[in-house]
């Protein structure tokens, strides 16, 4: 559909790309012109990007080369991003996303991605028993769209009160939000960082206790306060990085 009104047809798949290339999410490059991702995320390299083609063609703008003839879409896309947009390359950056490809490559990867999953889906049934309200019902992936409102909480409330017990989440808008994005009624949970720390099933159950006992006790200093100790006690024996 896109072709015949010659329009461009572009997936950002910056969440899933990782699960996209272990060929556990469906892939969008061989229906897409083009596909953006992060390179962080659940592909869990450093902050950057991708633009990436499955084939070349010819720009539908009509942009042409100084010799008068149609410029490749790549070459639009490369001008657009240096000198268009960026500067200098960050060699670091490229070295690490170079570690970061080359681990996506491996068997323990995909261990991770399905394990990703699995932390996921138990995050999800574990809320919904406590009364939280999923869109969509669950996940098949590595996130989930909470709808508040079932618990009289706001998006933004909900995100205070997990940050002051060192739970990191972030406030999202959900489908017929009555709230403005800047309180919003929803929270967006992830599992990809707390997998590469080592946490399973069995700990997911109780990440998800200590959300609801965190969302429960919003106005309560002191039980937040309680509530810190035990995350940093329990992700305390899953440091980020070994000495």
């Amino acid at each position: 559909m896109a072709d015949s009104v010659g329009a461009l047809l572009m997936a950002d798949i910056s969440h899933p790309s990782g699960l996209i290339a272990k060929g556990i999410l469906n892939d969008p490059m061989p229906h897409c012109h083009i596909v953006t991702t992060t390179t962080h995320k659940t592909l869990r390299g450093p902050r950057g990007g991708m633009i990436m083609m499955g084939k070349d063609f010819e720009n539908p703008m009509g942009e042409k080369t100084p010799k008068g003839d149609l410029k490749m879409m790549s070459a639009c896309l490369d001008m657009g991003v240096f000198p268009g947009t960026q500067g200098g390359p960050l060699e670091h950056v490229i070295a690490a996303k170079a570690v970061a490809y080359g681990e996506a490559l491996s068997d323990e990867y995909m261990q991770y991605c399905v394990q990703v999953i699995k932390n996921a889906q138990t995050m999800a049934k574990e809320l919904v028993a406590k009364g939280y309200k999923i869109i969509s019902g669950g996940t098949d992936n590595h996130c989930m769209l909470i709808d508040l409102r079932s618990k009289n909480l706001t998006g933004k409330e909900a995100e205070k009160a997990l940050g002051e017990a060192d739970i990191t989440v972030n406030k999202n808008m959900v489908p017929f939000d009555d709230k403005s994005p800047f309180v919003t009624s929803g929270i967006r949970i992830g599992s990809p960082a707390i997998t590469s720390r080592g946490l399973k099933e069995k700990d997911c159950i109780k990440v998800v206790e200590l959300i609801d006992a965190a969302l429960m006790n919003k106005d309560n200093p002191k039980e937040l306060a309680k509530i810190k100790k035990k995350v940093n006690t329990m992700m305390g024996k899953r440091p980020l990085f070994k000495d």
